[in-house]
């Protein structure tokens, strides 16, 4: 599993400026970043050098964060690749609760799924598909 930052966030103006701003000033570096909406607030999921650390710093700041265990698959970026993951994931009755994908190259790229319950880790790794490591996404915090 790796670890990632999830923030809930009002969705009004400058807040995801706000919290941008914030981990900056602490020397967090956001790796990737994405947003999902409401008509009252956001899901702001994202990846970071320090993701416990971003929590504690985004906390003392006043924003609602967490971190989130998701599972991370490197994939090659053509066509089909997320059908045959989701598809395994279906076959092995894994409810994936949700999922966002993103280009790390021309090559390669990295399909982020929050699936419910254990196992499916392991299950993924032991069908050949390519789990990634914290390290792998992101500098592991040293606590």
């Amino acid at each position: 599993m790796i670890s990632q930052l999830t923030v809930f966030l009002a969705n009004e103006k400058g807040r995801l400026a706000a919290i941008c701003r914030t981990l900056a000033d602490a020397d967090i570096n956001m790796k990737a970043l994405f947003i999902a909406d409401t008509a009252d607030f956001g899901i702001v999921r994202i990846f970071c050098d320090t993701p416990r650390r971003a929590t504690e710093v985004l906390t003392e700041a006043g924003f609602r964060a967490t971190v989130t265990p998701v599972i991370a698959v490197s994939v090659a970026d053509e066509p089909g690749t997320l059908a045959r993951l989701v598809g395994f994931c279906e076959d092995a009755s894994m409810n994936i609760e949700y999922g966002y994908c993103f280009s790390v190259s021309d090559q390669t790229a990295i399909d982020v799924l929050k699936i419910e319950g254990e196992g499916a880790e392991a299950a993924l790794a032991e069908a050949a598909f390519k789990v990634l490591a914290p390290e792998e996404v992101y500098e592991v915090d040293p606590s």
